[in-house]
């Protein structure tokens, strides 16, 4: 079996692996030369296996091909290209990265925060192929620990969002890549004769694992765009013809409100499925992308510390059920209650998971790691249940249910029936502070083009289906709701920009 990044790259020779639009394609063979000479050169620039690299990259070929290579003898880290000098000083520091990739010739307020720590720059030069690049800049030294990574190396790591706590780092073994790789593979059936469109960012697990890793691994091609732009994905579809995309809730959303006037280039690009991972995919949304691209949707669960995947909806024939993200998919699932009980299926409780693909543990956090292991499980902060075939229902992160008074609101629940109110295209609901009750709850709503609606005429909608208690006291009509850098949207700390509270 497969156990790192580099003996997952198995795909043949000449076949084409990482693609970008109106490039030639770089090809399986030429990925896995490249492995093995960006191994030489870190190896020559005195940085070799546990060395960690930060990576800030724009959306692309090189970016996919540098989390590849660099992971093959060292520890791949990387960056959200969009933070600040001080950001990226942070987590420069909290890492210890012993060296910088940035690309030759652009400007990046990372290379601040590396002359700040005194963290040596190496810059990415691109080659003619998509993907294809070498390293220069770095201080010849010796590696103390050069070749090439085996099972048990750390080869990626990420932080947690931080969205309420200082981040935590999430280092993720060769095995648990590969397994996670597989995983989705097997999950989507992916072959030699699949391409991914990946508009997912590069920094973020969803991009690097699902789009990319495990088509590479299927001996396959992702074909790597600069990042979402709802605007360009219908002339990318056509471009590329991929047979799958994977993205988070808002982009498929963003892509249905431009479906109507692409229906042509719909038509001629057809795919055999659509994935959609990293946030709840309300059922609405799920209904009306099948319509509108005649290809299963599958919804799955990931996420960092389970180096993605977890559950996933199967591919027909086998039912896919809206609202639900699918079946165990990799690692075993389970539910459990405050006490570390597992709990009978159809019990509410903290998701649970454990498998070849979850990390080990936070590094240098031993109080995070007694928190979130329980008797060899970890727990997601997720609360959810498990119907008696064994397909996972998400009712929330737990930090995010709403506490109403001692009366638990599941925001998921609430966003659900608002979407059924067919002026509204986009809702999040949201905890609004309140000084009797603690929690009141609150949603932010977009509205359809043409769509008109008031927020009388909206709470009259959500109390003829929901408890009086979960009823939004508070819905604020905006042009647009806040996302994070991946696209998600932000339930934590909504009320505050939103200027809401008691």
């Amino acid at each position: 079996m497969p156990d790192t990044i580099l003996d997952l790259l198995t795909g043949a020779d000449a076949a084409p692996a990482i693609g970008a639009p109106d490039r030639t394609p770089l090809t399986h063979g030429a990925l896995r030369a490249l492995v093995r000479e960006t191994v030489a050169t870190l190896n020559g620039f005195g940085i070799g296996r546990g060395d960690k690299v930060a990576i800030v990259l724009p959306n692309g070929p090189e970016m996919a091909a540098a989390f590849i290579a660099v992971a093959g003898g060292a520890v791949t880290c990387p960056l959200n290209p969009a933070y600040r000098a001080d950001e990226f000083a942070f987590y420069m520091d909290d890492l210890k990265a012993r060296a910088l990739v940035v690309m030759q010739g652009q400007e990046t307020p990372a290379r601040e925060a590396a002359q700040r720590l005194g963290t040596p720059v190496l810059e990415l030069v691109p080659g003619e192929a998509a993907g294809a690049f070498t390293l220069v800049g770095g201080t010849p030294a010796a590696a103390a620990r050069p070749g090439l990574a085996d099972a048990d190396d750390v080869g990626l790591v990420l932080h947690t969002s931080g969205t309420t706590s200082r981040p935590k780092i999430v280092p993720l073994l060769h095995r648990n890549l590969a397994a996670s790789a597989r995983h989705i593979g097997t999950t989507l059936s992916l072959t030699p004769a699949d391409t991914c469109l990946n508009i997912m960012p590069l920094f973020h697990i969803h991009g690097l694992i699902a789009a990319t890793l495990s088509s590479l691994a299927a001996g396959g091609q992702v074909v790597c765009t600069p990042g979402f732009n709802a605007l360009r994905f219908f002339g990318l579809l056509d471009a590329v013809r991929p047979s799958w995309y994977t993205a988070v809730p808002t982009m498929h959303q963003a892509i249905l409100e431009r479906a109507k006037r692409n229906e042509e280039i719909i038509a001629r690009a057809p795919l055999r499925l659509i994935r959609s991972s990293s946030a709840s995919l309300p059922p609405q949304v799920m209904t009306e992308l099948e319509a509108v691209f005649n290809a299963p949707v599958i919804e799955s669960y990931g996420m960092t510390e389970a180096a993605h995947q977890m559950a996933s909806n199967p591919l027909p024939p086998r039912a896919r059920k809206p609202g639900s993200v699918g079946i165990a998919a990799g690692p075993e699932v389970g539910i459990m209650d405050d006490a570390g009980n597992l709990l009978e299926r159809g019990a509410l409780g903290e998701v649970v998971i454990r498998g070849p693909n979850v990390t080990p543990g936070y590094e240098s956090n031993p109080d995070a790691n007694l928190k979130a292991f329980a008797g060899g499980w970890f727990r997601t902060g997720d609360q959810g249940v498990l119907d008696d075939e064994g397909y996972l229902r998400i009712t929330g992160r737990l930090k995010e249910i709403i506490n109403r008074g001692g009366e638990k609101v599941s925001p998921l629940e609430v966003d659900e029936v608002l979407m059924d109110h067919p002026a509204v295209q986009q809702v999040v609901t949201f905890a609004v502070p309140h000084a009797k009750l603690g929690e009141e709850v609150g949603a932010a709503v977009v509205l359809r083009e043409g769509g008109a609606c008031t927020e009388a005429e909206l709470r009259d909608f959500a109390r003829a289906r929901l408890a009086d208690f979960k009823v939004p006291r508070h819905v604020v009509f905006l042009a647009e709701i806040p996302k994070g850098a991946t696209g998600k949207l932000q339930r934590i700390g909504l009320a505050e920009k939103l200027g809401l509270g008691s």
